[in-house]
């Protein structure tokens, strides 16, 4: 069964923030899928047993906030 996160994420806007944000969201153990779509500034990230903790701190390593 998979889990799906999606994250308000006001700060992003072009392709460099989506290619940031999905190789460090990638790399949170149990994502599978990375969704970022820059017009709704929404991710939504799909995976097995998501951990809602780091795939926020990955945004953050990122250089974003999660609403």
């Amino acid at each position: 069964m998979s889990d799906t996160l999606t994250y308000t994420v006001p700060g992003i806007h072009c392709q460099h923030c989506e290619m940031s944000i999905r190789e460090e969201v990638g790399e949170v153990q149990g994502v599978e899928d990375v969704v970022v779509d820059l017009d709704s500034k929404l991710v939504t990230v799909s995976g097995r047993e998501l951990s809602d903790e780091l795939v926020r701190a990955a945004i953050e390593e990122a250089g974003y906030e999660a609403a």
